[in-house]
């Protein structure tokens, strides 16, 4: 028993060390590193298998290698496993990309305002539905903004917006909510997306440049209280996002209910779907019902 199962050791050290070392792969040749830390959470299916291997084997020494990829892996996600969403709050915001080949416009704004969010951020809108998300959210959001193809709709009045140029055309804003409890400085936020191709790799570059940008207007924010959110074709992993997530902490990672992929719609794989904090204490955070979006809405609530 402790004899057998050699490879399958060999292979349960190098999932751990991938685990704990992901950051020093490197992103040349085709942005590997990023495209690894996309789907990082997903290493744990790997362990899985391993340990079925493992049981199959009947090998004892790779059982007991095996419990290193595991407490890292349980270290680095093992949380996320539980619900960790709590109760109260002030302030809950959904953001959703709902797609321009949305057939059902009316129909997702509908369900988007039952979330009973005070505030809706809607990324992907194609200016002829523009019209029927007004209609739909109009009774519940007196106050909207629509800039280029991202927009806000807010129960509580809106001021300061403006759009953001992040990339040639306008796909994010920044707008101040004031609510009850004090003014909120909203930004929404639609990147480049990314594709992965056997001649070139994880091609991301749109999206890595359009973070710059963006992290660039966060920083330039004297608002004390701000929340971004929006498709961000990337997960809070990815090394990418990283001058976003040094500035601003992912309510799904500190109150949310399980790893809350949203992308496919169908069958959630990834959250490139986000929605960061600062100067507010995240409650909850969950995904939505699929809609007639590719993308699940995504929510979060906070204490101001």
């Amino acid at each position: 028993m402790w004899r057998r199962g050699r490879i399958i050791a060999v292979f349960a050290v190098l999932a751990a060390l991938l685990l704990l070392a992901h950051p020093l792969v490197p992103n040349w040749p085709g942005n590997a590193g990023s495209l690894l830390e996309t789907f990082l959470p997903w290493t744990g299916a790997l362990v899985l298998l391993l340990l079925l291997a493992a049981l199959l084997r009947r090998s004892a020494l790779a059982l007991v290698v095996l419990l290193l990829p595991t407490v890292v892996w349980g270290a680095s996600f093992g949380g996320k496993l539980f619900d960790q969403r709590g109760t109260g709050g002030d302030f809950t915001v959904v953001s959703h990309n709902v797609n321009d080949e949305n057939p059902d416009p009316a129909g997702t704004a509908r369900a988007l305002a039952a979330s009973g969010a005070q505030v809706v951020a809607l990324e992907e809108l194609k200016r002829s539905e523009i019209p029927k998300y007004e209609e739909a959210l109009a009774a519940r959001y007196p106050h909207h903004t629509v800039q280029g193809t991202v927009g806000v709709w807010s129960a509580f009045p809106l001021r300061d917006t403006r759009p953001l140029e992040i990339m040639p055309w306008t796909r994010a804003l920044r707008t101040t909510v004031d609510t009850p409890k004090g003014a909120v400085a909203v930004f929404v936020a639609h990147l480049p997306s990314v594709r992965v191709r056997l001649d070139a790799g994880f091609t991301a570059g749109g999206r890595d440049a359009a973070v710059e940008r963006l992290a660039d207007y966060v920083a330039a924010e004297s608002a004390p209280r701000t929340v971004l959110v929006g498709d961000f074709n990337g997960t809070a992993d990815d090394r990418a996002l990283a001058p976003i997530t040094a500035r601003l902490r992912a309510a799904q990672d500190e109150a949310g209910d399980g790893f809350g992929f949203s992308w496919p719609a169908s069958l959630p794989l990834a959250r490139i779907d986000q929605i960061f904090v600062g100067g507010v204490r995240p409650v909850a955070a969950w995904t939505l019902p699929a809609t007639g979006s590719d993308h699940l809405p995504v929510a979060a609530t906070v204490a101001l």
